[in-house]
């Protein structure tokens, strides 16, 4: 109750420098800033950010509200975050597992003709499948629902669809470049699933052990695959020793060669584990974010996704 008041608290405090500050840009703005009339988008994540390039092409703005390098779980908008999103034509979220704080601050705007648009709204979630003995208050806050539907490839198709609906609604008079954008970026995204299907199918292993968050309970259900991780879902999970043991007694039983780790979150518990076991590591991105590098560079969604099957594939031995 503690935790509900003071974010209320915070809301509202957000909402009165909105307003200030936005009476103060529409005093002091230059008139060449009124110039771009594309489709303003702010985003959560990194794959909502390219899933909406994809889609809005020329016509959109895309702003990614997550800073690169900065771990998902542990982000909390800030006051100028709240002016970014006040000011877009489309507020684009995962959904309430994923950002329990995106609700209120789209009811706290004074942008009147801002869509809020959550990807997870046809989307069935599942719950961790894992879930440790030994949880946390804050592990209960998230009743264990695993928020990573976009690693899930049929899952990242509905939410590009979702995408395409609410940039159709707001501009109406591009409805046609919208859904042929879709239509092609849908085409890749079918065509890397069937490249995982076939790279997948006949592995000497069929066990992910992951040393980061509960992450690809979505992408190892969708593949026949099996998954352990040390972490659950909440940012604030830690493995206790208890699990770490477990874990890494049933790694030397199973005679796992592989411990992925995640490529924002510290590898030391990965290591932990690789050195008890003998094991090698190699990555897992659950794509939340990317570095400034792999920003610069260009890194895609598509192009995480390829290295995680090149990955997966020499970790479980895939013929």
């Amino acid at each position: 109750m503690r935790k509900k008041i003071i974010f209320i608290i915070v809301i509202i405090f957000i909402a009165i420098v909105v307003f200030f500050s936005l009476r103060t840009q529409k005093k002091d703005a230059p008139q060449s800033s009124q110039s771009d009339d594309r489709i303003s988008i702010v985003t959560t994540l990194f794959p909502l950010y390219d899933f909406a390039k994809n889609v809005g092409g020329d016509h959109v703005n895309v702003t990614l509200l997550l800073p690169p390098g900065v771990e998902a779980h542990a982000f909390e908008p800030t006051p100028h975050d709240m002016i970014m999103i006040n000011e877009s034509d489309l507020f684009v979220y995962t959904g309430k597992f994923m950002e329990p704080w995106a609700d209120d601050m789209i009811k706290s705007t004074t942008n009147a003709q801002l869509i809020g648009v959550d990807t997870s709204s046809d989307i069935a979630l599942t719950q961790e499948k894992n879930v440790h003995e030994e949880s946390t208050q804050e592990e209960e806050h998230h009743s264990g629902i695993d928020p990573h539907i976009w690693l899930d490839l049929d899952n990242a198709q509905r939410m590009v669809d979702t995408i395409t609906a609410a940039l159709t609604q707001k501009d109406p008079a591009h409805a046609s470049d919208y859904h042929t954008n879709a239509t092609n970026y849908k085409e890749k995204l079918e065509s890397l699933d069937r490249t995982y299907a076939t790279s997948l199918a006949n592995c000497t292993s069929r066990q992910i052990v992951y040393g980061g968050h509960y992450a690809f309970g979505y992408l190892s259900a969708k593949y026949n695959l099996s998954y352990e991780t040390a972490y659950g879902i909440s940012p604030d999970a830690e493995p206790s020793a208890h699990d770490l043991s477990l874990l890494i007694e049933q790694v030397r039983k199973d005679h796992i060669t592989t411990i992925f780790y995640e490529e924002l979150l510290s590898p030391k518990i990965a290591e932990t584990i690789a050195q008890e076991t003998g094991t090698q590591l190699r990555m897992l991105n659950p794509a939340h974010n990317i570095t400034k590098e792999e920003f610069e560079n260009g890194t895609t969604f598509i192009t995480i996704m390829e290295n995680n099957l090149q990955n997966l594939t020499y970790g479980l031995s895939c013929k």
